[in-house]
């Protein structure tokens, strides 16, 4: 089997990773927790870094006006069916088509990839900024608007006296790495082609 094929077969495979592995990781640091709070986002659902972190971060956040983190979204049923879907897609295309065909998906994947990425942004816009105007602490900012308390999409930010951390974790490095894997293919197949 030709190099290019293997290559995108591999990196296809590897997003099969996301069934497994977390894709993204939350985490809240403060004086009061000695052992941060966290949250692990998978494609399928939501699981607390350490046992009972969602119930801390659920409480903690009611008396501010935040939602609930929730069982579900909507997204958790789509999520595994496009991840399968890329997967077929992409082992098909290793075993089936030519080199051209890997770019294509590397496309398409990409695409799916920063729509997820801002649907996830939208998500923690409403979930920081749709506050319950009945909440027991009300905080504003120095403007005097009403205060939001959206986590970071990537990196730290300062929320009152927490530090919120939003990385990547095994699932998405896997991700990348397939995706890397399939774009190289394309090359290679191009090579292989003269």
């Amino acid at each position: 089997m030709k190099k290019s094929r293997l290559l995108m077969i591999i990196g296809s495979l590897l997003l099969l990773g996301l069934f497994v592995f977390p894709l993204w990781n939350i985490t809240l640091e403060a004086p009061q927790y000695p052992i941060p709070l966290g949250m692990d986002i998978h494609i399928n659902k939501f699981a607390d870094t350490h046992e009972f972190d969602i119930k801390n971060i659920n409480l903690m956040n009611h008396y501010v006006g935040m939602q609930y983190i929730p069982e579900t979204i909507p997204e958790f049923k789509i999520f595994p069916i496009v991840i399968g879907i890329m997967v077929f897609l992409g082992v098909l295309i290793g075993f089936k088509m030519n080199y051209k065909w890997f770019i294509g998906w590397f496309i398409l994947m990409s695409i799916l990839g920063i729509a997820g990425m801002y649907d996830f942004y939208l998500w923690e816009y409403d979930y920081g900024h749709t506050l319950d105007e009945h909440a027991i602490m009300k905080f504003t900012n120095p403007d005097g608007s009403i205060m939001g308390f959206q986590p970071p999409l990537f990196g730290s930010k300062d929320i009152l006296n927490f530090t919120a951390h939003s990385y990547p974790m095994t699932g998405a490095w896997l991700m990348f790495t397939g995706m890397l894997m399939t774009f190289i293919a394309f090359f290679v197949g191009k090579k292989e082609a003269k």
